[in-house]
């Protein structure tokens, strides 16, 4: 009888530390989404504005040459 109670005990203590480890998971992997779509919100227009002053140089490098 006793071995069930600490078979049981142990059982239910696993599935407590396992569901805390997957929660800390999901909610990190929920806050480095978050981040990414930040950095892209942040870097988009700078990455925008870098391409066309690229391609203006490499349209004016082409008309000189």
């Amino acid at each position: 009888m006793l071995v069930l109670v600490v078979s049981l005990v142990v059982v239910v203590l696993a599935l407590v530390v396992l569901g805390v480890l997957a929660y800390g998971v999901l909610g990190a992997r929920a806050r480095l989404a978050r981040e990414v779509a930040a950095f892209d919100r942040d870097v988009r227009p700078v990455l925008e504005e870098f391409q066309r002053t690229a391609a203006r140089a490499q349209d004016r490098t082409a008309s000189d040459g």
